[in-house]
């Protein structure tokens, strides 16, 4: 006999291309047959995830999709109509603009809600710039943490980058963070300012992308360097020794 739980419908947490490459080449088959099946997405930009839509499962009727918005501007209110299909037997699918639902991306409030209502949550393969920049940096995959933005204040960002420095020499703990693509070059003159010379550093810009952009190489180095990571995507890793 079926349970309740078992008659709810799936949270399916959908990744989505780095950029704008064909999606297929990056996501598996799966995603393409979840997409095709699902008609209830939780989205962040409606007009963006058609145009997604449309290029996983191109036979798709758009007009039978129900979208939800979630971004910064959502109401937690509003959560409970969002995973409203699950309990009446639907699959919803948490669809993110870039990488995966619930990592440096929105999605993490509505799998707990589903976790509370007892709906099964799979999360879906698919590209995280965190992990692929971790993968790629040569620093410690055993041992790292993910901090978000830096301060903007610059007094804020200078005692930030020292504390994530300090913690990093002394747990032997990389620490990655991102930032507002327009105010990317402007980080890396600020991180080649603040942080030893003989700190590690790890740029990974366009993951993914034929424009992929990924080099570590100490502080010091880096005075050499200058990739123009304006607009671009990117993540940033530090490793102090």
């Amino acid at each position: 006999m079926n349970t309740a739980s078992q008659q709810k419908g799936k949270l399916y947490l959908i990744p989505s291309t780095l950029g704008d490459n064909d999606p297929l080449e990056v996501l598996p088959v799966t995603v393409k047959a979840v997409i095709e099946n699902t008609t209830y997405f939780i989205v962040e930009n409606q007009k963006t995830a058609r145009r997604f839509i449309k290029r996983i499962a191109p036979e798709k009727s758009q007009p039978s999709l129900q979208l939800f918005t979630l971004n910064k501007r959502t109401e937690a209110s509003e959560y409970a109509d969002f995973i409203a299909p699950c309990l009446k037997g639907h699959d919803v699918g948490i669809l993110s603009e870039a990488g995966c639902p619930g990592i440096a991306d929105p999605g993490a409030d509505i799998v707990a809600l589903a976790h509370r209502n007892a709906i099964e949550v799979l999360p879906l393969v698919g590209p995280s710039s965190i992990l692929l920049a971790m993968m790629a940096s040569g620093m410690n995959g055993q041992s790292f943490a993910f901090n978000g933005y830096l301060p903007i204040d610059k007094g804020e960002r200078k005692q930030a980058l020292k504390r994530y420095e300090r913690i990093s020499r002394e747990q032997q703990q990389s620490q990655l963070f991102i930032e507002t693509p327009y105010r990317n070059d402007k980080l890396l003159q600020d991180l080649i300012q603040q942080l030893h010379p003989e700190t590690r550093l790890c740029v990974a810009a366009d993951l993914t992308l034929p424009t992929a952009y990924i080099k570590t190489l100490p502080v010091i180095a880096w005075k050499k360097e200058h990739p123009d990571l304006h607009k671009r995507p990117a993540i940033f890793i530090l490793h102090a020794t």
